[in-house]
């Protein structure tokens, strides 16, 4: 998957509060991930999160 820093990703799972989507501060061999909805933010394994990702919005993305 093509995943950069500003994607916003929504889950199939939602977050406790309620909230799919999340916004990418961090990408590598482990993904940065901020809630939309909340503020949480997480840091977890790339294969793990990529499994959940329903859909990717590149909209928030910074062009180069």
């Amino acid at each position: 998957m093509d995943i950069q820093i500003g994607d916003v990703l929504t889950m199939k799972k939602a977050h406790p509060c309620g909230e799919k989507r999340w916004l990418v501060l961090r990408t590598g061999a482990d993904f940065r991930l901020k809630c939309l909805g909340c503020g949480h933010e997480v840091l977890g394994a790339r294969s793990k999160f990529e499994k959940n990702v329903r859909e990717i919005d590149t909209a928030g993305r910074k062009q180069r």
